[in-house]
């Protein structure tokens, strides 16, 4: 592993972004360093999209925003060179084939290599003439995973990439992606609102609620500020006096305390201890707004 490169691939200042009644995007700030694997979650309408649009250059919106030293708004076709950009796995055209759907990349890419694609297509059962209507869905994922490794961009963006797919084939395209793609010199930006399934590959983690970033941490930093603790009914009201920042009622009178940078020594007198999935500090920071 050579030294690691401290460039920031994206670095966010004030984003607003505002359409006829709401606020997309609300002073949203963040950095993302190279050689890492970022989640974006939030909710549906948190600004998710809206905030890729703006890194993608697809919106005019507010603030600075630097993407591999460019400026999105006047910078876009330079940028797009270092940039590749997915959303929905599923939605290939049906009447395409293998080689058509390579040639169509290769005209649209320039850092697209065929041959590499093509070797990567070598271990499947995906042949040139195969049309996309005759794929099972774990082909279609082989396909579009065979063609987006084959781009040599900085920055890969995955918009929500594995909607309409099942669990076998969506943990399969993360773990791909992983072990083939992903190095320290590439940078992966993915939105989803299905933490579970990408909560072990990513390296850091962004909730986005109501247009503006409520956390924004490494993965494993998040072990050192937030602790549950599995409190039985005797001791509820003593750990509810540290503040939890949220409280979740199990069977048998036990319940579950959430707390944000709480002394660990003072938590332990409290339960049992442990580290909160992503899945818990999710709904943990967004309670409220699905109300």
């Amino acid at each position: 592993m050579g030294a690691q490169v401290n460039t920031h691939v994206i670095r966010a200042r004030g984003l607003r972004k505002a359409y006829k009644h709401t606020l997309a995007l609300d002073g949203a700030s963040f950095e993302i360093p190279a050689g890492r694997i970022v989640g974006l979650i939030g909710p549906n309408g948190a600004g998710k999209t809206t905030a890729l649009k703006a890194i993608l250059g697809l919106i005019p919106f507010e603030g600075e925003l630097d993407v591999l030293g460019r400026d999105p708004r006047t910078q876009r076709d330079a940028l797009m060179n270092d940039v590749c950009f997915i959303a929905d796995v599923a939605v290939l055209p049906r009447w395409i084939t293998v080689a058509q759907a390579i040639d169509f990349v290769a005209g649209v890419h320039p850092r697209f290599d065929a041959a590499r694609c093509r070797r990567f297509l070598e271990g499947t059962q995906l042949t040139p003439k195969m049309k996309v209507r005759e794929m099972s869905k774990g082909m279609i994922v082989q396909l579009h995973l065979a063609l987006v490794m084959a781009i040599d961009a900085r920055l890969l963006v995955l918009d929500e990439p594995t909607l309409g797919l099942d669990i076998l084939y969506r943990k399969q395209f993360y773990q791909r992606l992983l072990e083939d793609y992903f190095d320290e010199h590439k940078t992966i930006l993915v939105t989803t609102h299905q933490v579970e399934e990408i909560e072990h590959i990513l390296t850091d983690v962004m909730f986005i609620r109501g247009g503006k970033v409520v956390l924004d941490a490494a993965m494993d930093s998040l072990g050192e500020r937030y602790t549950e603790v599995l409190v039985n009914a005797d001791r509820l009201e003593a750990a509810r006096a540290l503040r939890p920042i949220d409280e979740r009622s199990l069977p048998f009178g036990k319940s579950v305390l959430l707390y944000d940078g709480a002394d660990p020594a003072r938590l332990a007198e409290l339960g049992e201890t442990r580290t909160p999935g992503l899945a818990d500090l999710f709904v943990a920071t967004m309670k409220g707004t699905y109300a």
